[in-house]
């Protein structure tokens, strides 16, 4: 049994091209010193579409009922990295082919690296796969709406396991070149079958890779060979469009640079990109702006839930420039009668996601304006998902979904199911200690399926409660913009650009 499963293992190593056929007698001997075995028995059986995720958990269940490894899924995942670098073609490889796949194109290069990514199991597709998808017709457009299945829950044992484990300063973090081949520990993944492309922006080394997550098609992971702390300043703009030349048919972004409005990782300098367009990219200008010394970059008011100033240019060091104005004026801005405060007790609070992308021949940079503060009314942040919406997005608001993906929390899959049950069978969803918080809200949205005479069944509940969650997610991005998107929020915004020097077109 466990032969057959080498084998199969090798076969989707040939078929996939992760393997060469000279490599097969070399593959199969490191895989059997993985699993502690001294000899190999060729099986008879010739084997094709070999499925990945059936024959790693053949080996694995091998490998729990030798006692090789302890049966829980932070152990096995670490093990099947292993197995699967068994498979791997050194970095070295990767990279000198990544490069003559580029001299063809940028996008036969990406399309090469990412096959592989996945492939190699890095990027797991049959969890990926898990994840629930939809999207939601708004007054903002179409957005994206994802709930988050695909990262495994630690079980106790490993959770417990992890907390008396070493803590090492090595790497120093998951961002870190260092990964490549790191064969992980309970509290940092396994990344023996990681490869990571070396990439020159803004004339200092950093590294291309694809996030192990995907959230979006080829969506990648831009980040600083060395280990600092992320920054928003000109030199970020530069580093955007510098990647952007390089790599035209992608965007790139970067979360803002504090807490609250930030993302996850702020101690690792890093962007995030991709091959999509979002809804906030297809979003049109609604005002048009102009400024003296900048006639040639269009600017304006994009009609979004959050405030986004679009430049637009031929040039992209003309957006540089003036992104650098604009950042700067925003670090230092206070409207009170708006409720913005540049900082309190010397605590800085305004700072701005970038993104950048190329439309045709035009460069384009958008700059959403971010605040952070805090009030007892609003500690987890003003400018952040309210309270009323948590029972469906409480976390902070990233890049991602700034630009219109959500990323909702795992939770949704059992919630949303039992309250669609509970829906149709007329159930009073105050009495469940689970559905409690959703209550409100389906009281505030269902009047109005009754007065359109729509009855709520097992056919039409769930498109009715993803049309709904959808409406939320839209909400929750209104929440996290500074300026609203009405009468007084445009004038203030409006306020501020023309603090900066900008004219109404």
């Amino acid at each position: 049994m466990v032969y057959e499963a080498i084998k199969k293992l090798v076969c989707y190593g040939l078929e996939t091209g992760l393997l060469e056929p000279e490599d097969r007698i070399y593959t199969v001997n490191q895989i059997l010193d993985v699993l502690k075995l001294d000899e190999y028995e060729e099986p008879e059986e010739e084997f094709s579409g070999v499925n990945l995720e059936e024959t790693l958990g053949e080996l694995l269940d091998y490998a729990c009922g030798q006692g090789i490894i302890e049966d829980s899924i932070v152990y096995r995942d670490l093990f099947d990295t292993r197995l699967m670098n068994c498979l791997m073609p050194r970095p070295s490889q990767v990279i000198k082919k990544f490069w003559e796949e580029y001299e063809t194109s940028p996008e036969a290069a990406t399309a090469y690296y990412y096959k592989l990514s996945q492939d190699s199991d890095y990027i797991r597709r049959y969890r990926i796969k898990k994840d629930m998808k939809w999207t939601a017709d708004t007054r903002y457009g179409r957005l994206d709406i994802t709930v988050n299945l695909s990262k495994p829950e630690k079980d106790p044992k490993a959770i417990a396991a992890a907390k008396l484990a070493k803590q090492s300063g090595y790497p120093k973090c998951q961002l870190c070149m260092e990964n490549v081949g790191y064969a992980g520990r309970t509290n940092h993944p396994a990344r023996n079958n990681h490869r990571i492309i070396p990439i020159t922006i803004n004339d200092s080394q950093w590294g291309f890779q694809y996030s192990p997550y995907v959230y979006y098609n080829e969506h990648c992971i831009v980040f600083n060979g060395q280990h600092v702390p992320m920054k928003i300043d000109k030199a970020a703009f530069r580093k955007l469009f510098d990647f952007i030349k390089q790599f035209p048919h992608y965007f790139l972004g970067s979360n803002a640079d504090l807490p609250i409005v930030g993302g996850s990782i702020l101690s690792h300098d890093h962007f995030q990109g991709g091959h999509y367009t979002f809804a906030m990219a297809k979003a049109p200008i609604e005002k048009h702006f102009s400024i003296k010394g900048y006639e040639d970059v269009e600017a304006g008011i994009v009609f979004w839930p959050m405030s986004v100033l679009r430049l637009r240019a031929a040039d992209p060091d003309r957006l540089i420039e003036l992104g650098d104005v604009v950042l700067k004026a925003w670090r230092g801005y206070t409207d009170e009668d708006a409720f913005i405060f540049a900082e309190t007790d010397g605590e800085p609070h305004n700072t701005i996601t970038p993104i950048a992308r190329k439309v045709g021949d035009t460069f384009e940079l958008d700059l959403v304006l971010r605040n952070n503060i805090t009030t007892e009314e609003f500690p987890l942040g003003v400018y952040h998902p309210h309270q009323e919406l948590h029972h469906i997005k409480k976390e902070n608001i990233g890049l991602i979904e700034v630009m219109g993906l959500a990323v909702l929390p795992s939770r949704l899959k059992t919630e949303l199911a039992m309250l669609g049950e509970y829906m149709v069978d007329g159930k009073d969803i105050r009495k469940d200690e689970v559905l409690l918080k959703h209550a409100d809200w389906v009281e505030e949205f269902m009047p109005g399926y009754q007065e359109k005479g729509i009855l709520v069944t097992r056919d039409n509940v769930w498109s009715i409660l993803q049309e709904e969650v959808g409406k939320v997610f839209a909400r929750v991005l209104e929440d996290a913009g500074v300026y609203k998107c009405d009468e007084r929020g445009r004038r203030a915004f409006a306020g501020f650009l023309h603090f900066v020097g900008f004219e109404e077109v």
